[in-house]
């Protein structure tokens, strides 16, 4: 199961991904019932999830329900356990809107909730995060996970968010972090896929971000809380949700 799911987010666009996957998955899930780990998004257990990624597949890492990474789950329970985001009146931008939280987030009455993206059929607004389409100082919330590595110029996109975020706003906004790397590393001369997939691991990626993370966010104007949520969450429930053990949440504030 590894190997054909690592082939098929290799070989595949992602956006084919995002149409045929929750048909495919729900009916792999009837395979992994149980009771050994649950989905917080979706309430669902299974005695795994599904193992997803590339070179390899990790395993126990995709709920076939809601389509939640791990990732996705620990974000998940940091906004029902650190923010008001599930009780306030909020204008919320989804940038490369996650499947897991579309649908739940969209029937939420507190929220005015605008999906965005340049190539996802999943989003209703289409857009590039260089040049977002809004106003300034028009959303209190935004998330926008895993889409910096991708762009041409990540300062000029994270100043993009801050700049349509009100004052006193704020944003989720994560990338793959190597912990080995004190400092970001980006190429953009690396033109092919090849050569890309070679040096950054991925074919579609253009920078590998170091512990410098956090300051790359600050020089777009954030205030940037480097969270270490899952650390403080039981180790139970850290192995019951399949949490990733090590991920930093970046809060990033646009101040008052």
């Amino acid at each position: 199961m590894k190997k054909i799911i690592s082939f098929v987010i290799r070989k595949i666009p992602r956006k084919y991904l995002q149409i045929i996957s929750p048909l495919a998955l729900r009916i792999v899930a009837l395979f992994y019932m149980g009771n050994k780990v649950q989905c917080p998004i979706s309430g669902k257990k299974y005695r795994e999830f599904l193992p997803y990624g590339r070179n390899p597949a990790r395993a126990n890492a995709l709920c076939p329900d809601s389509l939640s990474l791990e990732r996705h789950r620990l974000m998940y329970l940091y906004l029902k356990n650190n923010t008001n985001f599930f009780t306030a009146k909020l204008r919320v931008l989804h940038i490369a809107p996650e499947h897991c939280f579309i649908h739940r987030f969209e029937a939420m009455k507190n929220l005015d909730y605008i999906t965005a993206d340049i190539e996802s059929p999943l989003a209703k607004v289409k857009m590039d995060v260089h040049q977002i389409p809004f106003p300034d100082n028009d959303f209190d919330v935004a998330f926008c996970n895993h889409v910096m590595e991708h762009v041409t110029s990540d300062i000029q996109a994270m100043s993009e968010i801050y700049r349509v975020l009100k004052p006193g706003g704020w944003a989720i906004i994560q990338s793959p972090i190597n912990p080995l790397r004190a400092v970001t590393f980006e190429d953009l001369t690396l033109k092919t896929p090849e050569e890309r997939e070679r040096v950054f691991g991925q074919n579609d990626h253009v920078r590998d971000y170091g512990l410098d993370y956090g300051r790359r966010l600050e020089q777009a104007g954030f205030t940037v809380v480097e969270d270490d949520f899952v650390k403080r969450l039981p180790a139970e429930k850290v192995t019951l949700y399949a949490l990733p053990q090590d991920e930093i949440i970046y809060l990033c504030k646009k101040p008052q």
